[in-house]
């Protein structure tokens, strides 16, 4: 309505009804009186995350600060993976997109703790790369090996 300055929506992610709903759900009428909230943008087009997801989340976050990343700037979206073949029976997979910034990838899991678990090792994941690592990356298969061979010139 012109003229009319209410704010159609809370300022306080804590305040917004669906996530104030998740968050007492998955920790308690005290943790949403705290204001505790998830700063990973949630989306999704098949009804939701589950719980489980919701409680663990607060702690890939704390994880992600703590290696140096900022969960405000992540945006995770589940969508459903194939196309419904039976509709009662649901999906099998789904997609989840990690948005961060400019860039995005897509994992395609059976449910969202698999992808949750998967997400976590991925931020806590070391850049270094240990010796181990280094010589495994050099070495070359066996199938590289023989056509180098086969490559070479045959002297008669």
């Amino acid at each position: 309505m012109p003229g009319d300055d209410r704010v159609l929506e809370p300022s306080a992610l804590s305040g917004r009804p669906r996530q104030a709903k998740a968050i007492a759900a998955a920790f308690g009428r005290e943790a949403s009186a705290r204001g505790l909230a998830v700063s990973i943008t949630l989306q999704s087009t098949v009804g939701g995350f589950s719980a489980e997801f919701m409680r663990k989340l607060p702690f890939v976050e704390q994880a992600m600060i703590a290696h140096g990343l900022e969960p405000s700037q992540f945006v995770i979206s589940k969508d459903r993976a194939t196309p419904p073949t039976v509709p009662i029976i649901g999906p099998f997979f789904y997609d989840y997109t990690v948005f961060v910034g400019e860039e995005n990838f897509t994992v395609t899991e059976p449910d969202d703790i698999k992808f949750l678990d998967y997400f976590y090792q991925r931020c806590i994941a070391e850049d270094v790369v240990t010796p181990e690592q280094e010589r495994r990356r050099r070495r070359p298969g066996l199938i590289y090996r023989i056509f180098r061979w086969m490559a070479q010139p045959i002297w008669g």
